[in-house]
């Protein structure tokens, strides 16, 4: 059987315990290519996470061997213009494109960088197979690939936002060896926003756990929640649209006045309308326990954002078998409601109002949309499948 050398993960930072989709992914998806027998190493810098100062090395520079695997940690360079970078930055959140070129490279100069990381992997990648670079936006990724194009394989992250647009992307990514994509409708962006002919790019998915176990009960009882409620899990920040979703869930109340309440769990900060202050519980931060038990516990999980490449919380909330609401205006989500049948979409509030009514007086309807649910993400994520398929691309890749 054809064996692959050594792979990498590159991210901008690393931690065991660190929010995020891209970070969770690239632990995921590290520790279970390790356990399949693959040597797998993290290489990163010594930023301690996205919300840190990213001049600060939190970390020492060093190997270090953690769950059985090399995690090398190298010192982030110092930023020259961090006033310019968020100049910059405020235009590509804003869609003010398209960027000149200095722009894009002053952006680039001025984001997550380390030159040590970059001459390691100049040095070593005869050592290893491949170099797997996730997300895409990071210093760590422009700069890191460009030292291995015929090794270098990209999860991105995608998704419609400014930053996908930049040219400097655009000839970069169009030489790389693969390209992960999550979804169908990633792939798609991608191939309209980058020239994909030459690139292995596939979409694989992402893995997911499985085997949690979770009680409705054991939620209601320990948090005093016995209406029937919606479940908000993520960060609560305007990227995420909570705002939005807490908007809709205030005219819903006014409108019906029944006992339904919204349950918000997850980091961050949102201004809860006076009006529906009774009905909304902002949990915060909960153990993994309770948010399983919470997904089980809900009518529903929405997911309001209409920036997802996947969405953690909407197959987590199919696991524990409940069904799903998400923003049309997310090509990812959407899709994923609709080809596993286990939710609805919605681009304003009388679809809203209407999915949350046809949920809450048809139980078993709901009930069957989140055992739809569970089967699509067993078919399709769960984490033996998923090592299964990029084993495969990576050797594809490899060219072994």
């Amino acid at each position: 059987m054809q064996q692959l050398k050594k792979i990498a993960f590159v991210i901008p930072w690393f931690g065991w315990d660190i929010p995020g989709g891209a970070e969770a992914e690239c632990r995921g998806i590290a520790e279970h290519m390790h356990l399949s027998g693959v040597e797998t190493e993290i290489l990163t810098t010594c930023v301690e996470k996205f919300t840190a100062d990213w001049d600060v090395d939190f970390h020492k520079p060093g190997e270090y061997r953690e769950h059985g695997m090399v995690i090398r940690r190298f010192k982030v360079d110092k930023r020259k213009d961090v006033a310019r970078f968020a100049f910059i930055n405020n235009k590509l959140m804003n869609n003010d494109l398209p960027l000149s070129r200095v722009e894009e490279e002053d952006f680039q100069k001025n984001m997550v960088n380390s030159s040590d990381l970059y001459r390691y992997i100049a040095e070593h990648k005869s050592e290893y197979s491949l170099f797997i670079f996730i997300p895409y936006m990071f210093g760590t990724t422009y700069y890191g690939l460009q030292e291995c194009y015929d090794q270098a394989v990209i999860i991105p992250c995608l998704h419609e936002e400014g930053y996908i647009h930049m040219d400097i992307f655009a000839e970069v990514f169009s030489r790389v060896k693969g390209m992960i994509f999550h979804a169908k409708p990633e792939e798609e962006l991608a191939r309209q926003v980058y020239n994909l002919d030459r690139v292995n790019a596939q979409t694989l998915g992402e893995g997911i756990y499985t085997d949690f176990t979770f009680d409705a009960d054991r939620f209601r009882e320990k948090f005093g929640i016995h209406h029937p409620f919606i479940l908000y899990a993520g960060r609560k920040d305007v990227g995420k649209n909570v705002h939005a979703l807490l908007s809709m869930f205030e005219e819903y109340k006014y409108t019906h006045g029944n006992t339904l309440k919204m349950v918000l769990i997850g980091g961050g900060e949102v201004e809860i309308p006076s009006s529906v202050v009774g009905d909304v519980y902002d949990l915060g931060y909960v153990d993994l326990q309770d948010k399983y038990d919470a997904y089980a516990a809900a009518s529903m999980l929405c997911q309001p954002s209409k920036h997802e490449s996947f969405s953690l919380v909407i197959m987590e909330s199919w696991m524990a078998g409940r069904p799903v609401l998400v923003h049309g205006g997310c090509d990812v989500t959407k899709h994923f409601a609709s080809v596993s049948n286990g939710g609805f979409y919605f681009d304003n509030y009388y679809e809203f109002e209407r999915q949350v009514d046809t949920l809450l007086a048809h139980p078993e309807l709901a009930d069957r949309m989140g055992e739809n649910g569970r089967k699509f993400v067993l078919e399709n994520f769960a984490w033996d499948r998923i090592v299964e398929k990029y084993t495969k691309f990576f050797l594809e890749c490899a060219g072994q």
